[in-house]
């Protein structure tokens, strides 16, 4: 999704834009190998869709066309956190919850529609042409059969933009050409996940609840999380901290769900029919590569995506902050009052991704048994964390908390909306959240 909507942007800027691809694109949202997780849970938070239409407009259209769900919160959400159920007021947020290969596949045919963008596909980069002053291109190879039998050739370019992912190995290509690769900073909990589709045996049109999130915290390691997708289907993860991971077998999965705070997603699944196999995933650190500071690195090279920052993936930021980077990567590129920088342009980038790093890194340092170098507590932290724990235990009982903190989270407002005047009184001096004691089944209609 990054390198697609990267691609889309520096098209009006360049006569050939080329998407170097390891995979072969399928014909419409099917499963690929090459695809991120994309047998797992996916979500375009609301701060993503607004993105992705100024990017691309109507592409929101497109993708509800298609039958992506679009789902509120809190209204349509069966919600634990924090040892308490959420009320269900009317939403002040949606998320769109279409499966990972029709949200690839709706923005790949409107980008590659573009005939200044070009595919190689089954081909992947080995290496970047250059030297520590300045990036010229890149080395490719073939994959498979076809890469025994040639040689490693070259594409000539005038910038190289790498999304290759959390795998990505610009860092030795920048060190092979003689350029400093950068710094990376990682926090990671040992958090695995299992995912698994499903037909539900009831109509969903009468349906009291279009989805259940049961949030993991320090007392309560495993999590749950059950969202519709198009077709009549719908996605449950299952996911666990180091020393709990979520079993991949049936028996194995459904008993890890009954050991959830409350059995209401457990019970859905014994009412519900398997549509698909249970996929597990474990690559789920917090990683980031400090591209945006000073060091020996050449000119006409970039880093987006989870190439440069990547996040825990149960908090659903990825194509979001996609979004953002190539909005970022626009704007930086559009600036009428300086010429665009190497340098300039790396740090818009890295901005972009600042919030969303500073969620899900912040959220899992304080996970047990949370490693890394990035897990660094310093005492000024201690009263922030104390005030941000005291505002997630009353969002689940105080709509206007709510509303707050659920706009941080889907990274439409900043963090500094928490701190405003009454946000800070109901936080400091409100009375104790009214909160159900069991899942709430039915919205509130205000």
């Amino acid at each position: 999704m990054a390198g697609l909507l990267a691609a889309h942007v520096l098209a009006s800027h360049a006569d050939t834009v080329t998407i170097v691809e390891r995979d072969r694109f399928p014909d419409g949202p099917e499963h690929r190998s090459g695809l991120p997780q994309d047998r797992h849970t996916h979500v375009l938070l609301e701060s993503g869709q607004r993105a992705l239409e100024a990017l691309l407009p109507g592409i929101l259209d497109a993708m509800r066309e298609e039958g992506s769900p679009r789902v509120g919160m809190p209204s349509d959400i069966v919600q634990w956190q924090g040892g308490r159920w959420f009320r269900r007021t009317p939403a002040t947020t949606h998320i769109l919850t279409g499966s990972r290969p029709l949200t690839d596949w709706v923005v790949r045919r409107r980008v590659l529609s573009n005939p200044r963008i070009k595919t190689l596909q089954g081909t992947e980069v080995t290496g970047l042409l250059g030297d520590a002053t300045r990036v010229r291109g890149v080395r490719l190879r073939e994959r498979g059969a076809a890469a025994l039998r040639q040689d490693v050739r070259t594409l000539e370019a005038d910038l190289v933009l790498d999304a290759t992912g959390r795998s990505s190995h610009a860092p030795a290509w920048l060190a092979a050409i003689g350029a400093e690769p950068p710094h990376e900073e990682l926090l990671e909990t040992g958090l695995a996940y299992s995912t698994r589709f499903y037909r539900a045996r009831h109509d969903e049109a009468n349906a009291n609840f279009r989805g259940i999130y049961v949030v993991p915290n320090p007392t309560q390691p495993r999590g749950g999380i059950l969202l519709p997708m198009e077709g009549g289907r719908w996605s449950v993860i299952l996911s666990g901290l180091r020393g709990c991971e979520p079993p991949t077998d049936e028996a194995g999965f459904l008993a890890f769900s009954a050991q959830l705070p409350h059995p209401v997603l457990h019970d859905w699944l014994l009412e519900a029919e398997p549509d698909s196999a249970i996929h597990g995933f474990r690559k789920t650190a917090n990683l980031r590569r400090r591209y945006d500071r000073p060091g020996r690195r050449p000119a006409g090279f970039l880093a987006t995506g989870e190439a440069l920052c990547a996040f825990n993936p149960v908090y659903g930021q990825g194509l979001s902050v996609s979004a953002f980077s190539a909005v970022a990567l626009r704007d930086a590129l559009d600036d009428p009052r300086r010429t665009p920088t190497t340098g300039a342009v790396q740090k818009a980038l890295f901005a972009a991704a600042q919030q969303a790093w500073d969620i899900s890194a912040g959220a899992d340092k304080n996970m047990p048994g949370a490693t890394g170098n990035a897990l660094r507590p310093r005492a000024a932290d201690r009263p922030a964390d104390w005030y941000l724990n005291r505002v997630q235990d009353r969002a689940c009982g105080n709509p206007e908390i709510g509303a707050a903190f659920r706009g941080v989270l889907s990274l439409t407002e900043p963090v500094t909306c928490l701190f405003k005047p009454s946000i800070v009184k109901a936080v400091l001096f409100g009375p104790e959240p009214m909160a159900p004691s069991e899942p709430p089944m039915h919205r509130e209609t205000r």
